[in-house]
Formats: structure tokens, sequence, C-alpha cells
């Protein structure tokens, strides 16, 4: 299974749009959205994708956003998701709280935990976690040279990250 992971667009429609390009060019099966999309219209550009979402610590409209979710069939989780997808046990927290997501990572509780909020990439193994911090797509608010967003592949936990520009 190939699933598509990124975080923080913070509205920035134009490279929200090459993302969703890409991805749909890459053929995933799924999506991952880890938080601040921060209004309704930048889910609606998932359209055609599967998307599984949580909120991030900008995302104030909340019933916008679940509305804008049901739309396009996709389904928000919370501030905080679960999954076990190909066997794996893959978690989704924004990532607001560093303090939060180390003891996520260190209570080998999940084979994959997924985070953003720092707009920095990265990607830390933790015991049998594989910790991937995605940054930010938004290309104001990015702390990497380019907004980044990842593809997974499981069960081969196959990872990398791709530059948007």
């Amino acid at each position: 299974m190939k699933i598509g992971i990124l975080s923080d667009t913070h509205d920035d429609i134009e490279i929200t749009k090459k993302a969703v390009d890409f991805l749909k060019q890459k053929k995933v099966d799924l999506v991952l959205h880890l938080g601040d999309y921060v209004s309704p219209p930048i889910v609606k550009l998932f359209k055609g994708l599967k998307l599984i979402g949580i909120f991030g610590n900008n995302d104030g409209y909340k019933e916008g956003l679940i509305k804008a979710f049901e739309e396009i069939g996709g389904e928000i989780k919370g501030n905080f998701a679960y999954l076990q997808i190909e066997g794996q046990k893959i978690a989704l927290y924004h990532g607001e709280f560093l303090e939060i997501s180390q003891a996520l990572a260190q209570s080998q509780n999940f084979d994959i935990l997924l985070t953003g909020h720092r707009h920095k990439s990265s990607k830390k193994e933790i015991g049998k976690t594989l910790w991937i911090e995605i940054g930010a797509l938004n290309r104001f608010l990015t702390k990497d040279p380019q907004p980044k967003i990842a593809i997974l592949e499981l069960p081969s936990k196959k990872f990398k990250f791709t530059e948007i520009k």
C-alpha cells in the first residue's frame, strides 16, 4: 500500500494543488494529513483521494473542516488517531507538544509515529518505532529549503520525502 503523508498546509492553495496532483500521479492508496489545514476550502482540494486527517493547533473552525471532509468522502479523526494498516500500528499526532510526541515514540506501542507542527522534516528510529516528522507543506512557513510531503509504502516501511516546488 502506498500512503501519501503531509501536514501544515495552512491555506497555501497553490502548493497544496501541486502536492495533490503529485499524489494522484503516484497513485497513492491513501493520504494522511496531520493537521493545520486552517480553513475548509483546503480540504476540498483532496477530492478524488482517500483522505484521513487529524486536527492541528491552527484548526479553529472544526465544524467547517468536518463538513469539508464529509463532502469529499474523507475522515477526520480528531486530535489523535491510531490506525492499523498492513499489519502496522500507526499513530497520527499533530505534534504541538514535543514531550507528547517523544512519549508516543518511546512508548514502543506504535510501529510508525507521524507528526507535523514543527515545520521541519526528519526521520528517526526510536527502538522499533519509525518517527516521521513531515514538515510544513506551506511555502512560507516551512523550515526546510522546499516544502515536502512523504510517501510511505507498507508493509515494507519504505519511505521517501519529496520536495514540492
